[in-house]
């Protein structure tokens, strides 16, 4: 199965906000960088089956594309920073968050997830693909979970997953 994994276009946050989960705005600039990915994904057309990120950054861009009804499924969904969501990363006074820093794979912030719990939400998510036999699928999703995706294709560590995360609108593919 060939998967083409979408990350979703600039988001207007101030630089160093954790915004996980959180449904955030997208930057003025959405119809210029939407433009760019319908571009870019006439490579990988036509697609057997369409996911979406429920989360609106992501809808967003699906429907931009031409999905509007692409099947919203929450394991596509970025990482869950729980408590320190929409905070700085700076300004976040949680204790747990120097052990988050020293082994975010195994250490959840505090009232969300760790790295590996999302990944085993993604590879979930992406089993129940597999078994469905699809040629081609688009994920439209988040840079977490397409670094998810990469483990789970055994392109790279769960440990340096993070080291190679795509840019706001660009795209991954990957081969199942």
């Amino acid at each position: 199965m060939d998967v083409t994994l979408i990350r979703h276009t600039s988001v207007d946050v101030p630089p160093g906000t954790c915004y996980g989960q959180t449904d955030v705005p997208l930057r003025p600039t959405f119809p210029h960088e939407a433009a760019r990915v319908h571009r870019s994904l006439d490579e990988f057309r036509p697609f057997d089956a369409v996911y979406v990120s429920p989360l609106s950054r992501c809808v967003r861009l699906a429907a931009w594309c031409g999905y509007p009804d692409a099947v919203r499924e929450a394991r596509l969904m970025e990482l869950d920073f729980g408590e320190w969501e929409m905070q700085r990363y700076d300004s976040i006074r949680d204790p747990r968050l120097a052990a988050w820093y020293a082994d975010y794979l195994h250490v959840p912030a505090t009232g969300g997830e760790s790295f590996l719990d999302q990944l085993a939400r993604v590879s979930s998510f992406l089993d129940e693909l597999r078994a469905r036999s699809f040629g081609r699928v688009a994920l439209f999703t988040h840079g977490g979970v397409i670094a998810c995706a990469k483990v789970y294709a055994g392109l790279v560590t769960p440990e340096d997953a993070f080291r190679s995360l795509p840019g706001y609108g660009e795209l991954v593919h990957i081969c199942l």
